[in-house]
């Protein structure tokens, strides 16, 4: 990427040279400068475009390369596992508490093999539509928290882990979607909220409506935050921010690029918040309210 970057300025330079080499050259001659002016200023826009195209695909190609290891080493690691104990289980005698261990260790690892599997593809199935099929009313306060009761089950927390503060307010929190796809993003950043808090999970949850017409789903963890400048970059396909806390822990990069596209197809959007590294992160879900008809016809 360097190298790109470093030949493409040095290409503007001598363009920017010769323009104005020629500028000076045949300052007194229309058609000179009619003909030569509008050319460089072409060949500079050129090689400008063909400079960031080039290194757009190089940072693609280097995410891409980033979320091949990640996916292998996802993959690789329950199937490895899960072959050691059906070893174990195969070649040696053990008691029954010894069985149920392994056959409990097993399931974890295929379902967090299972797990990876079906992030990837809903990534791909996401990614090839533009808004979802599926319509129906959602309550988001019953959706949270089965999303909050999931994710407590699933990664062996106590309920105190996780807390949930809904608005007090009359009006209902009901948004127009798919419950699958809804739950998937959910689950996908209280699961980042839990995985980005090495040591030891305290989540605020927080379910609001805002201006009458937005459900608003904030998670707030005090993990290992993010940096400013990569919030907005956080949301991309396959992009793990570069620091040694981050890329040290298991991921494909997918996760809240799955939040967004879902978001947005909803008619919504996800953002996110941090102060910095080690302060935490909040990441936010809003979704437009349906509204009752009266309200409507305001």
């Amino acid at each position: 990427m360097v190298l790109f970057t470093l030949l493409g300025v040095c290409l503007v330079g001598v363009a920017v040279f010769l323009n104005v080499s020629w500028i000076v050259l045949n300052w007194r001659r229309i058609v000179p400068m009619a003909i030569g002016i509008p050319f460089f200023a072409l060949l500079i826009a050129g090689v400008s475009l063909n400079t960031i195209f080039l290194v757009r695909e190089v940072r693609r190609n280097e995410r891409h390369d980033a979320f091949l290891s990640a996916v292998t080493h996802e993959l690789k690691t329950p199937i490895a596992s899960i072959h050691l104990y059906l070893e174990t289980l195969q070649f040696r005698r053990l008691d029954d508490a010894q069985r149920g261990e392994f056959y409990a260790r097993m399931l974890a690892d295929s379902n967090r093999l299972l797990a990876t599997v079906e992030q990837v593809l809903k990534a791909g199935e996401v990614g090839q539509r533009s808004r979802s099929n599926v319509r129906v009313s959602v309550d988001m306060r019953d959706l949270v928290a089965d999303c909050i009761s999931t994710t407590l089950a699933g990664h062996g927390l106590e309920e105190k882990t996780i807390t949930l503060r809904v608005e007090e307010t009359a009006l209902p929190m009901l948004v127009h979607g798919d419950p699958d796809e809804l739950q998937t993003a959910l689950l996908n950043v209280l699961g980042n909220a839990v995985k980005y808090s090495p040591n030891g999970a305290d989540i605020r949850v927080a379910l609001s409506v805002e201006h009458d017409a937005w459900v608003r789903v904030s998670v707030t963890d005090t993990g290992i935050g993010i940096p400013s400048a990569q919030l907005k970059r956080i949301f991309r396909r396959f992009y793990r921010v570069p620091s040694r806390s981050v890329l040290s822990t298991k991921g494909t990069g997918l996760g809240l690029y799955l939040v967004r596209t879902i978001a947005r197809q909803h008619g919504g959007d996800a953002t996110a918040q941090s102060e910095g590294e080690g302060r935490g992160a909040t990441v936010s879900l809003q979704l437009p309210r349906i509204l009752p008809p009266l309200l409507r016809q305001q």
